[in-house]
C-alpha cells in the first residue's frame, strides 16, 4: 500500500490515515496478533493533530475563528505543537500553557514554531491559579480575538477521532480487530476511537490504559473521584487528576495502570525490537498491552490494535536520556 502518493497542497492534508504495522518480536510469547497504529506519522507527530484541526477547522465554519486571531490551548506538549503548526499555516497567533513536567524538547520545539509559551506547575490542583487549566483560561479572558481550545471538555475531541481514527482501524483490519489498547488522558481516543467500533461490533473491547497517580481508573470502576488516588507521575499526556468530559466511561470496558519506570522501559523495547522509536505514553501502552495479555484478556484468536500516539523525538531529554533515567532512580 502506498500512502500519499498525490502532491498536498499544505501539509494539513497530511493529518490523518496512518499505518498500521504488525508487531513481530515484542509480542511473540503472547496470544494473538497485534498490530501498532503509528500515529507519529501524522505531520505533528502524533495523534493530537487530528483534535486540533478538527476543532480549528470546526470553528472556521462556525465564524468563530478568523485569520490574525489567537489560538489559546492547555497542552502537554503534543496538542500544542499540533496547533502551532496550523496556526502558522492558516496564520493565526498561538499561545500556549503547558505543565513543568513537559520535556524541554517540547517545549523548545513549541517555541521554534512561533508559539507563547507560559510554564506552569504541575503538581498544583486543576483549579488552582497557577495550574495550566486556569492559565490558559485567563490568557483567553484577557486576549481579544482568542478561542479556547478547551480540549479536556470539548466533545469535538471525541468527534476527531470518531469520524477518522475509528473507521481507519476498522478498514484497516478489515473489521476483524477484537480489542484496542488506547491511552487516556483527556478521553478523545479512546472515546472516538471506542464509540465508533463498538457500533461496527459490540463485542468489541477497549482497554485503557491510565497511570499510576491518576483518578481515571478508580473513577471508572466507583464514579468516585479520590485525591488519594493523585501522586505526582513523569509520564506526559496520559492519566489525569481531574475528570475530563471529553472521555465517555461507559464505552471503556476496563482500565490497568502503568509506572513511569515500566513505561519508560517499554518504550526502549519497542526502539531495540521494533525500530519503531515510540514516546513515552506509547511505551505506556505497551507496558499495559503487556500487563492485560499477563491477566488472559486476550486469546490465540484476539486482534489487538495498540495505538501508538506520539514519537521518541519528544522525549530525547527524559526516558532516551540514560542521565535521566539515572536520576528517577530507573537506571
Amino acid at each position: 500500500m502506498t500512502r500519499n502518493q498525490e502532491i498536498s497542497h499544505n501539509i494539513l492534508e497530511l493529518v490523518g490515515q496512518t499505518p498500521l504495522v504488525k508487531l513481530q518480536t515484542i509480542t511473540k510469547d503472547l496470544k494473538g496478533v497485534y498490530y501498532a497504529k503509528l500515529e507519529s506519522f501524522n505531520p505533528g507527530h502524533s495523534s493530537k493533530d487530528r483534535i486540533a484541526l478538527h476543532i480549528i477547522e470546526n470553528a472556521e465554519k462556525k465564524g468563530i475563528l478568523k485569520k490574525g486571531d489567537t489560538i489559546v490551548e492547555t497542552t502537554s506538549g503534543n496538542t500544542g505543537f499540533s496547533l502551532a503548526m496550523i496556526a502558522i499555516v492558516k496564520g493565526y497567533k498561538c499561545i500556549l500553557a503547558v505543565s513543568d513536567k513537559t520535556s524541554q524538547d517540547k517545549i523548545d520545539m513549541l517555541k521554534v514554531m512561533g508559539a507563547e509559551v507560559h510554564i506552569c506547575p504541575a503538581h498544583v490542583a486543576a483549579d488552582d491559579a497557577n495550574s495550566y487549566y486556569e492559565t490558559a483560561k485567563r490568557i483567553h479572558l484577557e486576549t481579544p480575538n482568542s478561542i479556547y481550545i478547551n480540549q479536556y471538555f470539548n466533545e469535538l475531541n471525541i468527534e476527531a477521532h470518531y469520524v477518522s481514527t475509528g473507521p481507519e482501524i476498522w478498514k484497516q483490519t478489515k473489521g476483524k480487530v477484537t480489542h484496542v489498547v488506547v491511552a487516556s488522558g483527556t478521553g478523545g481516543t479512546i472515546s472516538g476511537v471506542g464509540k465508533y467500533l463498538k457500533e461496527q461490533n459490540k463485542q468489541i473491547k477497549i482497554l485503557g490504559v491510565d497511570a499510576v497517580g491518576s483518578v481515571l481508573k478508580k473513577y471508572h470502576e466507583t464514579g468516585e473521584f479520590d485525591v488519594n488516588e493523585i501522586c505526582p507521575y513523569k509520564i506526559e499526556g496520559l492519566g489525569k487528576t481531574l475528570i475530563p468530559t471529553a472521555t465517555d466511561f461507559d464505552i471503556i470496558d476496563v482500565y490497568e495502570k502503568v509506572t513511569d519506570k515500566d513505561a519508560a522501559f517499554k518504550a526502549r523495547d519497542i526502539v531495540k525490537l521494533e525500530g519503531i522509536f515510540p514516546g513515552y505514553t506509547s511505551g505506556a501502552v505497551m507496558q499495559a498491552t503487556q500487563q492485560y495479555a499477563d491477566k488472559d484478556y486476550f486469546t490465540k484468536d484476539s486482534v489487538v490494535v495498540v495505538i501508538f500516539p506520539d514519537h521518541g523525538s519528544r522525549y530525547m531529554n527524559k526516558i532516551y536520556s540514560d542521565n535521566w533515567m539515572k536520576e528517577q532512580g530507573f537506571l
